[in-house]
């Protein structure tokens, strides 16, 4: 699947704003208006003017939003969802190569609320990924004790957790803990061993005949 880099920051805003729920991480990360700017610094987002209470109040309730389309049993009711998402966010495609970057496409307009920004991008880069019949590379993690969700683009839908460093690292460790526990120690094995030597005879050198 051919993701372009404008899709990809969408995309990945979409999975911190997922992974700011109490769902995703059990409690609430964007319980004020400091959380919510540090979001928008983090995600570097442009044109994002004096964020208030109701910009609060919009992008929870854009989340849940989000989180009923990646819920959605089948694509049809997905893609139904998507469309009303979009739709509301008022898209207004257009080029632009803003602070440096070279010319891309802004799906919201100037001056829109956050909420209505994030719709935009993100719905239109979820839309993409729906359309290319990929729809199962936006998921949840696969640690038992995880829920959080990530965006899988590896070529053969390989990755497995929101965090190799984190999740994947914790199972590795858990699961050579487990081979460990299973495995018998180092001293029983020398232990059999020696045993086995001990208790193994030599069968005697058959005698050389001598002819009568």
């Amino acid at each position: 699947m051919l993701i372009t880099h404008d899709t990809e920051c969408a995309l990945d805003a979409l999975v911190e704003l997922l992974n700011t729920s109490p769902e995703a991480c059990g409690q609430e990360a964007l319980p004020d208006l400091p959380a919510l700017r540090g979001f928008v610094a983090h995600r570097e987002l442009s044109e994002v003017g004096r964020l208030t209470a109701t910009d609060l109040d919009a992008i929870r309730l854009l989340r849940a939003r989000f989180w009923e389309v990646l819920g959605a049993p089948t694509i049809p009711e997905a893609a139904e969802l998507l469309n009303s998402l979009i739709a509301r966010a008022g898209t207004t495609p257009r080029l632009t190569d803003h602070d440096g970057h070279d010319w891309h496409i802004h799906y919201f307009a100037p001056g829109a609320a956050l909420a209505d920004r994030m719709a935009a991008e993100s719905g239109i880069a979820l839309s993409m990924v729906l359309v290319a019949g990929e729809r199962e590379r936006l998921r949840r993690c696969e640690a038992p004790d995880c829920v959080r969700v990530f965006v899988d683009l590896s070529r053969n839908r390989s990755r497995r957790y929101c965090d190799s460093r984190t999740c994947g690292n914790r199972l590795h460790v858990a699961a050579y803990r487990a081979r460990q526990r299973v495995a018998p120690p180092p001293e029983a094995e020398l232990g059999s061993t020696r045993s086995a030597a001990v208790g193994e005879t030599t069968p005697e050198t058959p005698g050389v005949g001598v002819g009568t």
